[in-house]
């Protein structure tokens, strides 16, 4: 009996201590918050070093986004001992209530932690921790500090970089990086305080591809809180390894010209080589050089500026601005009405002035011959053949019929949604549908009649630039394109699958021909309306537009629009031109604009330098 009593004791006495070793390890891990700082700060005898972001060079091998060190002064303020703050202040150049200020800026900016279970709040800041108290300091100005840091505990310096651009072009395009927030670090443990992040452009879409692996040093600390060496002399500790080199599509020469030619425009370029998707320049105008916006200071200094320019150079036209096509829009009305065996390529229509209007010419007998005239009134009775085809007897409900296919086509272009690419901040533009119009109008409220200056690519009709530089290129390719990408390989990788995948429309092969050949009309024959895009020696296919443009219900002047690719058999590039408020038509501005990118990439250079005069001296915003 005896032993049973001291069985069922010893069997209280171990249930007991479990109970209490689990309440005490529940205490330590969810309650206490002393434990977990007390692992933090063995935490804090791994240190993390980050590596330079990957270089990108341009599709000639230049390169363009290139690393520039810099230097931290970091302080520890566990190990600051009697802080002399007037003789630190002077050394860094501040007053002694700047520096007060800036540990009180360091404690806040860390912001506070909320305990759930118990209530308590405390502060995120760890004084054994690291923090930058000056960044971004150039060689000079550390040489004139750090000699003298050992008169002050704590403070070290560590060496920072930062990005570099070698030349002015491309900011809308290479994107900016900017200090990672609380929020952002507490979602990714890759960053700390000062790290720096993707803030658009490709720096942002790739962020995880440029930042590289981070890597780890073990050091061991005295009892007074020193570094006296390595653990284990290196033996746990990692190399960090920088990402692998970007290669864009991008031609950063012809980026450059492109910026140079919407010099005291506003206006976008989009340029992209039909046989792979590769951008080969992305101008958007007025733009500013990415080196304005290279670290905090710079950011502090320049960013406001930039953000409240009326013209608005940090907005990127040819990703999100939305305008009417114009006339380039009847090129695939042409190719759906042929599709749809509403038209041949041999169909004629009058230049009926009185159902909308036109500029004078003899009425089209072919669709080559109204793509080179741009007859409005044939592409008028065009898509009223496409969108009312007889399919119900009401003509309400036969135009909702017709719309849904043409809006179907329409998206087989690419149009009307978001081109799926490698960079942030694109729109889809808009491609009205029946559901569209049934918002505005009531269901079976409208009929073509109602919508009818969808026809000339007016109306409720939206594209972005680079959509259209995009319809540029299936025109190239005859019926197919890759997505536009800027990318061309990460390390020797290559693109991005979604980049390698063709994308064929809704109209065959077959029906390009007869408005290729209209194209080539446009710029090479009489009646043509872009013969200021004629190159010597090089067959151009383009098609002109005139985009009215209104503010409220005041007309201002017109967009100038022009799309092209070139040369005619086995094009080397496609391109869209728009420059806003030009005047004139398609032809005047944009389609000598878009010659001289032309002759620049696949010539490798400019002849024609009287129209190159022409453009650049062209003033439209002063």
């Amino acid at each position: 009996m005896k032993f049973e009593g001291r069985k069922y004791v010893f069997i209280v006495i171990f249930i007991l201590i479990g109970i209490i070793y689990t309440f005490k390890l529940f205490y330590m891990q969810v309650v206490d918050d002393s434990w977990k700082l007390r692992a933090q700060q063995i935490a804090e005898q791994r240190r993390e070093i980050t590596p330079p972001r990957a270089v990108v060079f341009d599709r000639n091998g230049k390169k363009i986004v290139s690393n520039k060190t810099y230097y931290n002064l970091m302080m520890v303020e566990a190990n600051i001992v009697d802080l002399d703050t007037a003789a630190f202040a002077k050394l860094i150049g501040w007053t002694v209530e700047d520096v007060r200020n800036r540990f009180k800026e360091i404690i806040v900016g860390e912001g506070k932690y909320k305990n759930p279970h118990t209530g308590k709040t405390t502060s995120n800041y760890q004084s054994i921790r690291a923090y930058p108290f000056l960044k971004e300091l150039t060689a000079d100005e550390i040489s004139e500090i750090a000699p003298h840091l050992e008169d002050f505990l704590g403070f070290y310096e560590e060496v920072s970089d930062m990005r570099n651009y070698p030349y002015s072009n491309g900011a809308n395009i290479l994107g900016y990086l900017s200090e990672v927030t609380q929020e952002e670090i507490n979602k990714d443990n890759f960053y700390t305080p000062g790290s720096r992040i993707g803030r658009s452009g490709i720096e942002r879409f790739y962020e995880k591809e440029f930042r590289g692996i981070k890597g780890v040093k073990y050091i061991v600390k005295s009892a007074m809180n020193n570094v006296v060496g390595s653990f284990e002399n290196g033996k746990y500790d990692t190399t960090a390894v920088q990402a692998p080199p970007i290669h864009l599509g991008l031609d950063v020469d012809l980026q450059a010209y492109g910026e140079k030619l919407l010099q005291n425009k506003k206006g976008c370029i989009v340029a992209i080589d039909p046989s792979t998707g590769e951008i080969l320049a992305l101008v958007s105008s007025p733009n500013y050089d990415p080196n304005l916006l290279v670290g905090n200071r710079k950011i502090r200094e320049n960013y406001p500026a930039l953000l409240k320019d009326p013209a608005k150079p940090l907005f990127p036209r040819p990703l999100a601005s939305e305008y009417m096509p114009g006339s380039t829009f009847k090129l695939i009305q042409s190719l759906i009405g042929m599709q749809e065996g509403v038209i041949t390529e041999n169909s004629g229509f009058p230049c009926n002035k009185s159902v909308v209007g036109c500029h004078s010419h003899p009425s089209a007998q072919s669709v080559t011959q109204a793509v080179q005239m741009s007859c409005n009134p044939y592409f008028y009775a065009v898509t009223r053949k496409i969108i009312q085809q007889g399919k119900s007897k009401s003509d309400v409900k036969d135009a909702a019929i017709g719309l849904q296919k043409w809006s179907e086509y329409m998206h087989s272009f690419g149009l009307g949604k978001r081109l799926e690419t490698d960079i942030t901040g694109l729109r889809p533009g808009v491609i009205p549908d029946p559901e569209y119009y049934d918002k505005w109008y009531g269901h079976h409220q409208w009929k073509f009649s109602t919508i009818r200056s969808i026809s000339i690519g007016q109306g409720e009709v939206q594209l972005t630039p680079l959509q259209l530089a995009n319809v540029a290129v299936i025109m190239a390719n005859r019926g197919w394109y890759y997505t536009p990408h800027f990318v061309k390989s990460i390390g020797n990788n290559g693109p991005l699958a979604q980049f390698r995948k063709k994308n064929y429309t809704m109209v065959e092969r077959k029906y390009f021909d007869p408005v290729i050949e209209g194209m080539r009309r446009v710029v090479h024959e009489g009646g043509g309306t872009a013969r200021r895009a004629r190159i010597d020696g090089m067959i151009v296919c383009g098609k002109t537009g005139t985009v009215e443009n209104y503010i409220g219900s005041v007309k201002q002047k017109n967009h100038s629009v022009f799309i092209a690719f070139a040369p005619m058999n086995n094009p080397k590039i496609a391109i869209s031109v728009f420059i806003e408020n030009a005047g004139g038509g398609g032809g005047t501005w944009a389609a000598p604009t878009a010659s001289l990118m032309i002759e620049k990439y696949v010539n490798g250079e400019v002849k024609d330098l009287a129209k190159e005069k022409y453009i650049l001296d062209a003033n439209f915003i002063n």
